[in-house]
């Protein structure tokens, strides 16, 4: 853990962003050119020459997805059990000095829920709560999780960050995957953005992937905010991240999303922008440098474009999603985190796939069973 908060702290991202935008569409071609790519090359790649070849990384970022993951997308469902919280961080709407209406689902309320997607067809369900030890602690989560791990082979959760041994008996009561984003990797803003809470330890929260993948999670999904810093050095230390989970712990299935700011309680505005084309220069660049990375896309993002990045280098999407406890059942009795942009059922995402020639997965594994 320390090597890797070393490496990002002496990582020359934004020098090397500004080296970058010196190259030409000669130097992305020798890139694109390349069997093996390392950070370096996707600095070019996330380049202003890269953004004029974006249909050529496109093409390549196609054909590398297609080549290692065929034509499938795995669909979830994030399934909201809290939005009490003890952080403030200045864009969130769970945060902790805002007065909204705030639910904790009681574990049997979040069995109907999970039931009632379940019917909509999901085998995979990511758990998402606030951070609030006195409502959303270690007895409830494991609860929960066996509850739901009855009905469905796949369990993710994204909550606050746990000790190895925290994630171990998470493991244990079922979860197979753990989701923790950064949120920004710049330290300096990061202190800006998180101004009061446990989450304002930047270090802890770098170190729990790792926790996780120590801990014998079977997948492990990280991510930046898009909207809270440039983007471009932001995507590069995401990069050196997955980089390092990849290689020290080979065992774990590491995924990359892409959540942009969007509306919500806070009342926050994003600092910076990220237009959809630097969108998809992203998500290309990515494919082409780290191959073997689930990249992920969720609701935030319009129907038109999600359909669009499937065919660039997405493989896993949510569908039909609400943002707030209890927002399948009873959408109505707390605050959502963040606006859906994309409001089509999981029917409609799934025949959409069909259409554009992708097979929608619903469950990808199943535990083997020894005896």
């Amino acid at each position: 853990m320390t090597d890797l908060i070393e490496t990002l702290d002496r990582f020359p991202a934004d020098a090397m962003i500004a080296e970058a935008e010196k190259s030409t569409e000669y130097d992305v071609r020798a890139v694109l050119a390349k069997e093996f790519r390392d950070v370096r090359d996707l600095a070019i790649l996330l380049s202003p020459a890269g953004a004029v070849l974006l249909e050529e990384l496109a093409v390549a970022a196609s054909l590398l997805t297609t080549k290692r993951f065929g034509r499938t997308v795995l669909l979830y469902a994030p399934l909201y059990l809290s939005n009490e919280c003890v952080n403030i961080c200045t864009y969130c709407g769970f945060r902790r000095d805002i007065d909204v209406a705030r639910s904790t689902l009681a574990p049997e309320t979040v069995e109907k829920e999970a039931i009632y997607l379940i019917d909509q067809g999901f085998k995979h369900l990511l758990l998402v709560s606030g951070e609030h030890p006195k409502w959303v602690g270690r007895d409830y989560m494991v609860n929960v999780i066996r509850l739901i791990r009855k009905r469905v082979p796949s369990v993710s959760i994204e909550i606050e960050p746990l000790t190895e041994d925290g994630y171990r008996t998470m493991v244990d009561a079922g979860a197979d995957g753990v989701t923790v984003y950064q949120e920004v990797y710049d330290r300096k803003l990061y202190a800006e953005y998180h101004t009061h809470g446990p989450k304002k330890n930047y270090d802890d929260r770098l170190g729990a992937p790792s926790r996780a993948a120590r801990a014998r999670v079977r997948r492990v999904g990280i991510g930046s905010l898009l909207g809270l810093a440039p983007w471009r050095p932001e995507i590069l230390k995401v990069a050196l991240h997955a980089g390092h989970l990849m290689k020290d712990y080979w065992r774990t299935h590491v995924s990359i999303s892409f959540p942009r700011i969007r509306e919500a309680a806070s009342g926050f505005h994003a600092a910076y922008t990220v237009s959809d084309r630097d969108l998809a220069q992203m998500i290309c660049a990515l494919r082409l440098v780290l191959p073997d990375v689930g990249l992920v896309l969720s609701t935030r993002e319009s129907r038109a474009l999600r359909d669009g990045m499937v065919r660039l280098g997405i493989t896993q999407m949510s569908a039909g999603s609400r943002t707030e406890p209890g927002g399948y059942l009873d959408p109505d009795e707390a605050e959502r985190q963040f606006d859906v942009n994309d409001t089509r059922s999981p029917a409609e995402v799934a025949a959409r796939l069909h259409d554009l020639g992708f097979e929608p997965v619903w469950k990808d594994w199943e535990e083997a069973l020894h005896g």
